[in-house]
């Protein structure tokens, strides 16, 4: 039976260290393989995901256990590459919001997305997912990188990039729009009444 991350916390917190090391075990590849795809540096990824797990180290005995352990950890490790992404240049601001900062898609559901992963789906290859990846500001990639590749909602990665829900939820509907367009699509038909 796998012990929940909120109880190996508690019991972390209690005292046993093997708790943390569960903790890094469950977490070391799926970190890794996030931080990875936003910095595209093997061994920058290497070191932001030690630091993330130093600075989760440090402050587990203050980590809100109302909250969920892997938004916590996410958020962690998303400021530390965004940190790192600083350094080398200005992160741009979104584009994906109307000059007067509006937003024309405010109340958006999740359920809008949920067939957004067959979409997703339809790139022939790594190699498309990689290209298209790429072609995102570093907010849009994380955001596609915690929904598709480490599965949390909408909602859980508003909570770890500290944004408004609905903002997120219009940026991602307006990303995957862009998707339509691809050349790599396998199915048009699909990419246009998945995202209509």
């Amino acid at each position: 039976m796998t012990i929940s991350d909120e109880k190996l916390v508690a019991n972390f917190c209690g005292g046993d260290e093997k708790a943390l090391e569960k903790l890094i075990d469950r977490y070391l590849k799926p970190l890794y393989n996030f931080t990875f795809q936003l910095v595209r540096d093997e061994n920058v990824a290497q070191d932001l995901v030690q630091e993330v797990f130093v600075k989760a180290w440090k402050h587990l005995d203050s980590f809100d256990q109302k909250r969920k352990f892997s938004t916590w950890l996410y958020a962690i490790a998303k400021n530390a590459a965004y940190d790192n992404l600083k350094k080398k240049k200005a992160l741009p601001f979104s584009t994906f919001e109307k000059a007067d900062g509006s937003n024309f898609l405010e109340i958006l559901e999740d359920q809008n997305f949920s067939n957004s992963t067959q979409l997703w789906q339809q790139m022939d290859n790594a190699q498309d997912a990689e290209k298209f990846l790429n072609s995102l500001s570093p907010e849009m990639k994380t955001i596609f990188l915690l929904h598709f590749q480490q599965g949390f909602s909408l909602v859980e990665i508003a909570e770890i990039l500290g944004a408004p829900t609905n903002t997120l939820k219009s940026q991602f509907r307006r990303t995957l729009l862009s998707l339509r367009n691809l050349s790599f699509l396998k199915n048009k038909t699909l990419a246009k009444n998945v995202l209509e």
